[in-house]
């Protein structure tokens, strides 16, 4: 299905390189655009993933299903073997296609469902949805001289987007904790660090807020801060907003935030002083 226009409002992403790389010519692999970033599936309803290629050349992409870890930092690595609970997770979810050619500026819809089993136990599963261009085996005439003849191909580096598939199956609960907050130095600009503890059988996702009495708006706010299953606790390192000109020492309030379809929840608050 091609009929995508509900979603191009979405949150994007763009392409990222999975290696290290320059960027993509004009006429090589395009950008690509995936909507939503984050998806969590209850074993009942079906979601939707919309792809789009804002490249100015026609470009293929493969999905597939990986697996990663997050670091107490908040990063993600990859996992090279996958435990019980991962394979649990891969072996629930279907999707369709797996490959999708799109022209510039064309979306693609991709659909995804998991199929929990019987025996499998109430909690939550996660993969991660790789999403990666396959670049054309471009063919490239080699130097004429004494010393070479024929041809050669041309190596393309290779982009792509992952974003978080999560299945939760059950009433499943969690609680949070902000602690250690303090300022801190984030590639040589202010920022407020905290600690985000988790209790339960589910992660959080949600948005930290600084707060400052007398200031309108948050001094500081960090969209998209996860806490998957696999960690207790992780840092945070939330940037002070350019906005803000003020001294951000001194009394504040910090705040985690998860969004739900009835609105917002502050899952964990904690008064700090800065200093």
């Amino acid at each position: 299905m091609r009929s995508v226009t509900k979603f191009l409002g979405l949150a994007a992403v763009l392409a990222l390189p999975t290696a290290s790389a320059a960027a993509p010519s004009e006429g090589g692999i395009g950008d690509l655009l995936v909507a939503p970033t984050r998806v969590v599936l209850d074993g009942r309803k079906a979601a939707e993933i919309v792809l789009s290629n804002i490249g100015s050349e026609p470009a293929t992409y493969r999905i597939s299903v990986e697996f990663r870890r997050m670091t107490a930092d908040g990063g993600l690595e990859d996992v090279t073997e996958p435990d019980a609970r991962q394979k649990l997770a891969e072996s629930m979810i279907v999707y369709a296609p797996r490959r999708v050619t799109l022209a510039p500026h064309e979306p693609q819809t991709i659909r995804i469902a998991a199929r929990p089993g019987p025996s499998i136990a109430d909690g939550e599963y996660r993969v991660h949805m790789l999403f990666r261009a396959i670049p054309p085996a471009t063919l490239v005439s080699e130097k004429k001289d004494e010393q070479q003849k024929g041809l050669s191909f041309a190596l393309i580096p290779v982009y792509g987007v992952t974003i978080p598939v999560i299945v939760r199956l059950g009433n499943l609960q969690v609680k949070a904790a902000i602690d250690d907050v303090r300022l801190e130095n984030r590639e040589g600009k202010r920022a407020v660090g905290l600690e985000i503890s988790r209790n339960g059988d589910r992660s959080t996702y949600g948005e930290v807020r600084v707060l400052k009495a007398g200031v309108k708006d948050p001094i500081a706010v960090q969209r998209g801060v996860a806490v998957y299953t696999e960690l207790d606790k992780r840092h945070v390192s939330v940037p002070v907003s350019e906005a803000f000109a003020g001294d951000p020492r001194g009394p504040v309030t910090v705040q985690y935030v998860e969004t739900f379809d009835d609105g917002t929840h502050t899952v964990a608050e904690q008064q700090a002083v800065l200093r």
